[in-house]
């Protein structure tokens, strides 16, 4: 008997939610993530400058660039990857209840994801091979390809007990640097060999891709990268940004007590770094400072969460920077690639090498002007109607799923 073939029934095309339809908490707080990125992203241009005791912040400065170096290193250094984490995992379990919700069955939304986590992994390489060695999309593509397999079907309690473990490791490893003793600071010359140093496009390229190359699997031992994923995906299966007024309590003492946390963490690394306070145990600091990194970003997010609650309560429409910052975090991924696009050429030894002329307070200044300029092309874009261009790409690659066929 012959057969024919017939297209197997499945759920309707995906397509993205409508902008009216989004809640504005996630958004706007991956809009002021962006900022906090710029100005993370910044100081690494400074390659004439000697570096001080903490990550790249120069060592020498005025009065201006001590304070911004020691705001950096309390509010931005080690918490914009948490945050973005933690927004990440959010975005995902809001994806994948969206597509429940249109009558996707369970393996078809995680296709969806794993197709985009793909994606996202090949953006990255794109984006370190061709302008930036720091990127982050891909090691957020890959925790998507472990961790949703592994996390997004378990429930409260599973989410609750890992997230548990991850906290005890990172305790653990706190505990293990104090009784390691000290560790001289690495004080002095940025490496000569570095992508941004060098003055040849394609000799940068190469040294980009070599210092890019471990970045992806590395991001996921830190812990504190899976910590907030998990967070995240537990956050969102509860729609703690999308209906903040039934969490005001969590959201307010995540809040407060996340935010004091990693600024109280990051203190003594700044007052050590501007010449202020001697630490015995720098080791020590710095590691208590980035795990602290965990409830400071994920505090951040709360943060927003309350101010989108206070915005959509009064009723009125919100102002104009608020909806700036909106339409940036509903195009952050755009927002994120167009901050290498200005940085990279602007500051790099091999297009305007501008970064061998700024200090600490003029790099800042150069970051949250490129963030301005973004969230002003968004607020437009968001006028017109248009999307992002990498968020349009993403979903038009996303969302190509492969035609099946069975015979019957």
């Amino acid at each position: 008997m012959s057969t024919d073939t017939v297209p197997r029934p499945s759920a309707p095309p995906a397509r993205p939610t409508p902008l009216a339809e989004r809640a504005i908490a996630p958004d706007l707080a991956r809009g002021m993530m962006l900022l906090l990125i710029a100005l993370a992203h910044v100081p690494w241009f400074l390659y004439t400058a000697g570096t001080g005791a903490a990550l790249l912040h120069p060592a020498g400065g005025g009065l201006a660039d001590r304070i911004v170096q020691a705001a950096t290193i309390v509010v931005v250094d080690a918490r914009t990857h948490t945050m973005f984490a933690f927004l990440f995992a959010y975005g995902i379990g809001q994806l994948h209840a969206r597509r429940i919700a249109a009558g996707a069955s369970p393996r078809e939304a995680r296709g969806l994801l794993h197709r985009r986590h793909l994606w996202m992994f090949g953006f990255g390489l794109v984006h370190a091979a061709l302008l930036w060695h720091g990127d982050i999309l891909a090691t957020y593509g890959v925790m998507g390809l472990v961790f949703v397999p592994l996390f997004l079907g378990r429930g409260d309690r599973a989410l609750r007990v890992w997230i548990g473990v991850l906290v005890a490791l990172g305790v653990a490893v706190c505990a293990i640097s104090v009784m390691a003793g000290p560790v001289p600071p690495s004080v002095g010359p940025r490496p000569e060999r570095f992508p941004i140093t060098e003055t040849g496009y394609l000799a940068s390229a190469l040294l980009r891709l070599a210092n890019w190359a471990p970045t992806p699997l590395a991001g996921i031992a830190t812990l504190a990268l899976p910590t907030a994923f998990l967070l995240g995906l537990l956050a969102s299966r509860h729609r703690v940004l999308e209906e903040p007024a039934r969490h005001l309590p969590l959201l307010r003492r995540t809040a407060f007590f996340g935010i004091a946390a990693g600024w109280a963490a990051g203190v003594p690394l700044a007052l050590h770094h501007v010449g202020v306070l001697g630490l015995p145990n720098l080791a020590v600091f710095g590691t208590v400072h980035f795990f602290a990194g965990i409830p400071a970003g994920v505090g951040y997010a709360a943060l927003f969460g309350l101010v989108a609650h206070r915005i959509t309560a009064r009723g009125a429409s919100p102002a104009r920077p608020v909806r700036a910052l909106v339409a940036l975090g509903r195009r952050s991924l755009s927002g994120y690639l167009a901050q290498s696009a200005v940085f990279v050429p602007l500051l790099s030894a091999w297009g305007f090498a501008a970064g061998a002329h700024l200090s600490s307070w003029s790099a800042a200044l150069v970051g949250v002007a490129t963030w301005v300029l973004t969230a002003v092309l968004a607020r437009l874009s968001e006028r017109a109607g248009v999307r992002g261009p990498a968020e349009t790409l993403l979903r038009r690659l996303s969302y190509r799923e492969p035609r099946r066929r069975t015979a019957v």
